[in-house]
C-alpha cells in the first residue's frame, strides 16, 4: 500500500485499523470470547471451551505472522511495543502479569472485554476503563507538575535492575538460532501453531462450538490484519527527482535514514508533527492505549494524538454497541452492591499498573505478543493465568468455607490445587 503523502498514509493505517477493530468488537460480544471467562470455566467447572477458543486465536496469529514474517510482509521486529527488544523484563512480565491476572479477575474481564462491555451498556466497566486509562497514561507520561511518571516513580528503580540484557533480539528464533533466526522464526511459529491447532481440535465440542471457533479465528485474523496492515503503508515521492518508496515509520525518523527529505516532504512532515510510534507496525494491545484515549480526551481531541491505540478501543466500542443493538442485548448494568464497587475499583487500579508494567494485556501480550515469539510475552501470558486462576481458587475458597477460611488458608489450598505446593500444606479440605 503506497501513499504520496503522509497524511493519506495515516488515513489509511487509522480507517483500516477501526474496521478491523469494529468487526473484532461485534464479533467478541456475538461469541463472547473472553480471556478471564475462559480461565474461570477451566478452573471452575473444568470447561475447555473458551480457554481454546483464546488459544485458537494465539495459533492463528502465530502462524500468520510467521509466515508473512517470513514473506518480509510483517516487521515486528521494529514493533511498537518492542516485544523482541534486546532487554528482557522479565521481572516486569512476571509481576505486571500476576498483578493484571489478578486485577481482570476482580473488575470481571480484561481490557479488551472492558471495551466489549462499555459497548453493551455496562456502567461498571465504563469506570474501570477510566481508572486504567488514567493510570496507563501517568505511567509513561509526567505527572503534573512534575517530570515523574508513576513507572518512575514506583518501579523502575528496583525492578528494572533485575532485566536481563540478551545481546539481541529476545524471540526464541534468535535466541535458539542466532544468525538464522529468520528461518528458525517461521518453522518455530509453525511448530508451536501445529501443537496449539491440534491441542484445540482434537475437542469435539470444540468443534461443534460456533461461537468459540469463530471468535477464536477472528481475534486471531483481526491481530494478523492489523500486523499487516501497519507493517505496509508505504509513502513513494519525488526527493529531488528521484522517485523514492520508504515505510511510514523511516518517513518519521530521517535522522536514522540514508536519504534526504525533498522539501515538500519535509514541510508535510513538519506540519503534521506525528508521534513516530504510532506509526510503527503494531497489533491489538489495549492498556497504552486506554491510557492514549484518556491523553486524546484531555488534550480536547488534538488530530495528532489520534493514534493506532486510541482508534482500536474506540473501534471495539462501537463494534460490540453495534451488535449489542442488533442483537437486542444492549442493557445498562450498574454495581450490584458495595462490594461490587470496591472489587471493581481495585481490579481496574491492578490492570493499570499490571498492564503498563507487563507492557500488555490477555490480547497486546497473551495473543500479539506472542505471535512475534517473544520470550517476555510468553512470561506475561503465562503469568496472568496463573494470577487470574489463583485469585478464582482464593475466592471459591473463602465462599465455601466462610469464616474459616482465612485469605492465606485460602491461597495455600489453591497454590496446592494447581500442584505448585505439596498437598501436605493444606489446611482446608479440598473442594
Amino acid at each position: 500500500m503506497v501513499f504520496e503523502s503522509f497524511s493519506e498514509a495515516n488515513s489509511a493505517l487509522l480507517w483500516s485499523t477501526f474496521v478491523i477493530a469494529v468487526v473484532m468488537g461485534a464479533v467478541v460480544n456475538k461469541t463472547n470470547f473472553c480471556t478471564m471467562g475462559a480461565v474461570s470455566d477451566a478452573v471452575n467447572m473444568g470447561d475447555w471451551g473458551r480457554m481454546r477458543a483464546w488459544f485458537f486465536a494465539i495459533a492463528v496469529a502465530l502462524l500468520g505472522v510467521s509466515v508473512l514474517e517470513a514473506s518480509s510482509l510483517a516487521d515486528p521486529d521494529n514493533a511498537f511495543p518492542p516485544y523482541r527488544m534486546g532487554q528482557l523484563i522479565w521481572a516486569e512480565n512476571l509481576l505486571g502479569g500476576l498483578v493484571f491476572g489478578i486485577g481482570m479477575t476482580l473488575a470481571s474481564g480484561c481490557g479488551n472485554k472492558t471495551l466489549i462491555r462499555i459497548g453493551g451498556g455496562n456502567i461498571k466497566s465504563l469506570m474501570v476503563f477510566l481508572i486504567i486509562g488514567v493510570i496507563a497514561y501517568f505511567m509513561v507520561n509526567p505527572l503534573p507538575g512534575s517530570d515523574q511518571t508513576l513507572m518512575s516513580l514506583l518501579f523502575l528503580d528496583w525492578i528494572r535492575p533485575l532485566a536481563i540484557d540478551m545481546g539481541g533480539p529476545q524471540d526464541l528464533g534468535s535466541v535458539l538460532a542466532g544468525e538464522s533466526a529468520g528461518s528458525a522464526r517461521l518453522w518455530i511459529g509453525v511448530a508451536l501453531a501445529a501443537v496449539l491447532m491440534f491441542f484445540v481440535f482434537k475437542s469435539a465440542e470444540f468443534r461443534g462450538s460456533f461461537d468459540n471457533v469463530l471468535g477464536g479465528l477472528v481475534v486471531g485474523a483481526a491481530v494478523l490484519a492489523a500486523w499487516y496492515v501497519s507493517s505496509n503503508i508505504m509513502l513513494q515521492y519525488e526527493d529531488w527527482g528521484d522517485k523514492v518508496t520508504v515505510s511510514t515509520r523511516e518517513f518519521l525518523d530521517p535522522v536514522a535514514s540514508s536519504w534526504d527529505m525533498a522539501e515538500d516532504a519535509r514541510a508535510n512532515w513538519d506540519a503534521a508533527k506525528p508521534d513516530m510510534t504510532s506509526m510503527s507496525p503494531q497489533s491489538f494491545t489495549f492498556i497504552n492505549p486506554m491510557g492514549q484515549s484518556v491523553g486524546y480526551t484531555a488534550k480536547g481531541f488534538d488530530r495528532a494524538d489520534l493514534s493506532f491505540g486510541v482508534i482500536a478501543v474506540f473501534g471495539i466500542i462501537i463494534g460490540s454497541f453495534l451488535w449489542a443493538i442488533i442483537s437486542k442485548g444492549f442493557r445498562i448494568e450498574w454495581f450490584s452492591s458495595t462490594r461490587d464497587f470496591f472489587n471493581h475499583f481495585i481490579g481496574a487500579i491492578m490492570m493499570g499498573f499490571g498492564g503498563v508494567l507487563a507492557m500488555g494485556c490477555t490480547i497486546g501480550q497473551g495473543i500479539t505478543g506472542v505471535s512475534t515469539l517473544a520470550i517476555g510475552s510468553i512470561i506475561t501470558l503465562v503469568s496472568i493465568i496463573l494470577g487470574s486462576a489463583l485469585t478464582m481458587k482464593v475466592q471459591y475458597y473463602k465462599l465455601v468455607y466462610e469464616e474459616e477460611a482465612s485469605f492465606a488458608k485460602a491461597l495455600v489450598a489453591g497454590l496446592c490445587d494447581m500442584k505448585l505446593l505439596p498437598n501436605g500444606l493444606r489446611q482446608l479440605d479440598k473442594v
